[in-house]
């Protein structure tokens, strides 16, 4: 992004000449989700708050951003079309929208399971699961925290194998796991925490479409069950039939 002051062409108004700056900036990568503050980007321009003000609002009017009070100003990303089908693979998805699909472990730990989980993977309660907290990403924009569990002695160490495969295919896969199905899916709205806000970049209490699911391998065995909580305005559900 352009670091220093403008020099104005007759006839091209400044606040126009910074949204057309921040655009580019936009379109290549420099803000994907959250511009500076209105103060940081005047600064970083050479030019008065109120132009910068009126460069946001061109900008608003253009659909590419939007500005939320108290909170900051979001990059209006195009939302990603998620197919929900009995093979859903995020990589796969972001990669064929034509993204670079990302992901890492944020956390992770070895519990009792609870009653439902212990449900889903057909486990007796308080039987050990591995729990691995994870932040997935399309072009570093954040798309969605998932929370995933998996019984711990068919897949022991599989926060670490994670940790380096960064991805639940070929994390699976390290344990033998060649392919695997989507048994069942539940979609219901909710309302983003503290803590998913601020891994999604989203204000607090924005939306997110939370989505539980139970994957099973080829003998129709659960092997994980996870919640995943994805940033409502990044994505569009598509339910295949």
């Amino acid at each position: 992004m352009y670091l220093g002051h403008f020099d104005q062409p007759a006839g091209i108004a400044l606040w126009r000449q910074v949204a057309d700056e921040l655009e580019r900036a936009i379109a290549a990568g420099t803000y994907r989700a959250k511009l500076p503050g209105e103060n940081d980007i005047a600064e970083l321009l050479g030019v008065n708050r109120h132009t910068v003000r009126r460069a946001l609002a061109a900008l608003t009017e253009r659909g590419l951003v939007r500005a939320e009070r108290g909170s900051g100003t979001y990059v209006e990303a195009r939302r990603i079309a998620y197919p929900i089908a009995s093979r859903t693979r995020f990589s796969e998805i972001i990669g064929t929208c034509g993204r670079e699909a990302g992901g890492r472990l944020i956390a992770s730990a070895t519990e009792p399971a609870s009653a439902d989980i212990a449900k889903r993977l057909g486990i007796k309660p308080g039987t050990k699961v591995v729990r691995l907290e994870l932040l997935r990403h399309a072009d570093r924009v954040p798309i969605c925290v998932a929370t995933s569990w998996l019984p711990s002695d068919r897949f022991p160490d599989a926060d670490r194998v994670y940790a380096v495969k960064r991805s639940m295919t070929p994390t699976l896969k390290h344990f033998g796991v060649t392919d695997y199905r989507r048994a069942r899916t539940s979609i219901v709205a909710a309302l983003a925490d503290a803590a998913d806000a601020m891994r999604l970049e989203l204000s607090r209490g924005s939306p997110v479409l939370m989505v539980d699911s139970i994957d099973v391998d080829l003998r129709d065995r659960p092997v994980l069950t996870t919640r995943t909580r994805f940033a409502a305005e990044r994505v569009e559900f598509v339910v295949e039939t």
